[in-house]
């Protein structure tokens, strides 16, 4: 063997791939062609199966993961197949040795459990409503409502900043708790609208002061439709005050128990 071929081989051999794991899907299941998943190329998806069961997977490099780019590639993969199969996601980062360890230590081990997740998912997806109070409107709401507000407002107009600070900070206080209120308030009127459709609700955590409303929903796929026409409805009636927006169909994070392969 020359040098050249010598070197070739022995990269070769310390070329050594992993097997990323997205999802449990019913072993029935068989992924598009054009599906790919994390990699530089895409690595083209795949589907290991046991008994009733299986797990969307794909060849990786074995390096850290963690860019946008894979991060990006996990979700699309996932919600993209969300919306026509049931799909019980696994969290980012699911890498095990090979496909026969897939098969024995994840969809062996755990197929009951995971079979029965997926009759739970079924013909649904989850979507996320979203919303954020405009600032001014939302502001402007408060101190028409709350005289205190209104009249610590009139007295830091004019006055020094260093001067008024105290009351700056009870005003901020108040307006704070305020605002926590009707996202409160707001975020029962958002699950009521949606009442109809009969969805598992999750209410997330704010993720910004000015948060209205942030909700998962868990719908029958087949009504979500009806689901667009209740989030417009609501965004006509919150017009100008709070910025509405429906997210989805995408895998069902926030409802099921998202297991990390063991080993």
């Amino acid at each position: 063997m020359s040098r050249d071929r010598a070197d070739e081989a022995a990269a070769d051999s310390d070329r050594h791939v992993a097997t990323y794991v997205y999802g449990i899907v019913p072993a029935d299941v068989e992924p598009e062609q054009e599906a790919t998943g994390i990699g530089d190329p895409p690595g083209k998806v795949d589907v290991v199966r046991y008994d009733e069961i299986g797990a969307l997977v794909s060849e990786i490099p074995d390096r850290p993961l963690g860019t946008p780019a894979d991060l990006t590639a996990h979700a699309k993969l996932l919600d993209g197949s969300a919306a026509v199969v049931p799909v019980l996601p696994l969290r980012f980062g699911a890498v095990m040795t090979d496909p026969g360890s897939v098969e024995t230590e994840l969809l062996q081990t755990h197929h009951d459990e995971f079979r029965a997740a997926l009759e739970e998912l079924e013909g649904r997806a989850q979507y996320v409503v979203k919303g954020r109070y405009a600032e001014k409107e939302i502001l402007g709401e408060v101190l028409a409502e709350n005289g205190e507000a209104a009249r610590l407002r009139e007295r830091i107009r004019d006055t020094p900043q260093d001067a008024a600070r105290d009351a700056r900070m009870e005003l901020g206080e108040i307006i704070y708790r305020a605002v926590e209120n009707k996202r409160a308030a707001d975020t029962r009127r958002t699950i009521d609208a949606l009442e109809p459709l009969r969805p598992v609700v999750n209410e997330r955590q704010p993720t910004h002061d000015q948060d209205a409303v942030h909700i998962a929903v868990l719908v029958e796929v087949s009504r979500q439709g009806e689901l667009e026409e209740a989030v417009s409805a609501l965004a006509d009636e919150w017009d100008g005050r709070v910025d509405l927006h429906l997210l989805g169909p995408m895998a069902a994070y926030d409802f099921v128990m998202k297991r990390e392969p063991e080993g």
